[in-house]
């Protein structure tokens, strides 16, 4: 079936050329003309045109003006760039709550002055127990300042330990007081039931 190909080169004498015939490159070159004309070579320009030039003329010339606008005029001034640097020295950044120390600290804030609110939405005065309520309110205020002075001091500072157990402490004794205000109101009227 299959034939070695060295075995059919000895039987049959195969006639290989050794050029081309002639003409055949010219008419390669004819039929290579009408299927893929050739373009006419552009002559290459210059990368700088007139035009890229004035742009870039007017590009340099606007930023120019720019800057020179943006310039004070005169000499600079240091006193007033040291006032204005001691200006921000002087502004007070915000006070930093437990919240923005870490956000288990923010739980734990979030969850005293939540109850805290609930339990001054909760509470009942009547006559009696106004001068009662009103007294908690100043302790209550009392320790709103103190909690004031912490965060400042937390915001000067910086976060420590004495000064974050001090805000907890705060706010646990905040929320201890309105439970305290809480029972001793509800005795009070009680007490106010039973004379009646």
């Amino acid at each position: 079936m299959g034939q070695d190909i060295k075995d059919l080169l000895k039987k049959e004498q195969l006639h290989i050329q050794k050029g081309l015939s002639d003409g055949h490159e010219a008419r390669f070159l004819e039929r290579l003309e009408t299927a893929l004309p050739q373009e006419e070579k552009e002559v290459k320009k210059s990368s700088f045109s007139p035009y890229k030039i004035a742009v870039a003329v007017i590009l340099i010339a606007s930023l120019s003006i720019f800057v020179y606008q943006q310039i004070p005029n005169g000499p600079i001034d240091l006193d007033i760039v040291n006032n204005h640097a001691n200006a921000k020295e002087v502004e007070k950044p915000s006070l930093k709550s437990l919240g923005d120390i870490s956000p288990d600290l923010k739980k734990i804030e979030d969850y005293y002055v939540a109850n805290i609110n609930y339990e001054l939405t909760q509470v009942e005065v009547s006559e009696i127990g106004k001068q009662l309520f009103e007294s908690y309110m100043q302790q209550l205020s009392q320790l709103n300042e103190e909690h004031k002075v912490l965060q400042k001091e937390l915001t000067d500072i910086g976060p420590n330990e004495q000064t974050i157990n001090a805000m907890i402490d705060n706010l646990q004794l905040r929320l201890k007081l309105l439970y305290q205000l809480k029972e001793k109101l509800s005795e009070l009227k009680k007490s106010e039931d039973d004379v009646s």
